[in-house]
């Protein structure tokens, strides 16, 4: 691991993503890229009921303060005394947030995202939790949401949520060598609903043989029972007091993700505790 990027909005949420990835470039002997994404004041902003809209002066002045605020206020955080253990550069950008972090990602080759989220309720789902679930689905390396800041920063507890599908195999090195770095112990979980139900000793079975062929090590097997899988994957964390969720999605988009959801993006949304998701393809 070489490059963290970690987008930035300078709320309490994403500045603990600064403090979770510095803490992670330590271990991985890795860089921060903070990016801030300046939203432009474009004209359809204002295109409210069917006239010309009111582009002038002002409106320039207005979007100059507001670069100018971001930079004063990217430069601070980058020189942040709590931060000088790493290497941080600052990234100021202007346009769409999600296409901000989409950019920088191909750019610089980022190797991990580290998010902050915060926000449940429905609202703030919305508002907050679109260019969230945007990142999760789209972006083409491992995504680390952090709803609050862990007491310790040692994943030494790794609940991985695994389909046990063959296109898991990329997902799986990242599982090991985050494995690695924190001496872990990584819990594979299997959830039974009414609507997919296994038996225990079968499901087992094929976990054992998914790790083995994955070359996993130090690892238990668990099958847990919940209506939903989302929220068995949670409940299973908190009863094992887990330090992250590592799951892969599929990365559906349009219809398709109307129509399916994703188990990934309703975790990332509820659980109180760190979650790596990473897409795999279709």
């Amino acid at each position: 691991m070489k490059k963290i990027l970690v987008p930035v909005d300078f709320s309490k949420a994403s500045i603990t993503a600064m403090e979770v990835a510095c803490e992670i470039a330590k271990k991985a002997n890795a860089e921060i890229i903070a990016l801030h994404v300046v939203e432009e004041v474009g004209a359809e902003s204002f295109k409210i009921s069917g006239e010309g809209p009111p582009y002038d002066a002002e409106e320039k002045i207005f979007t100059f303060k507001l670069i100018e605020k971001a930079k004063k206020q990217l430069e601070k955080l980058v020189l942040d005394p709590k931060f000088e253990s790493v290497k941080v550069s600052g990234e100021l950008r202007m346009g769409n947030p999600f296409h901000g972090v989409k950019t920088i990602v191909g750019e610089q080759k980022s190797d991990l995202v580290v998010l902050g989220t915060r926000g449940h309720t429905k609202l703030e789902e919305m508002v907050i939790g679109s260019n969230t679930e945007k990142i999760v689905r789209s972006i083409k390396c491992p995504v680390l949401t952090v709803h609050k800041r862990p007491t310790v920063i040692n994943f030494k507890n790794i609940v991985y949520a695994t389909a046990m599908h063959k296109d898991e195999e990329v997902f799986s090195k990242i599982i090991k060598r985050t494995q690695q770095i924190y001496n872990s112990t990584v819990h594979l979980v299997r959830v039974n609903t009414p609507a997919d139900f296994q038996r225990d000793r079968v499901v087992k079975d094929q976990m054992d043989k998914f790790a083995k062929k994955l070359g996993l090590k130090n690892y238990t097997i668990n099958v847990y029972n919940d209506i939903a899988e989302e929220e068995g994957i949670i409940y299973f964390a908190d009863s094992i007091n887990a330090d992250l969720i590592a799951m892969a999605t599929h990365g559906r988009t349009g219809f398709a993700h109307v129509l399916a959801g994703s188990i990934a993006e309703e975790v990332v949304s509820h659980a109180k505790r760190p979650v790596l998701t990473f897409v795999v393809k279709h």
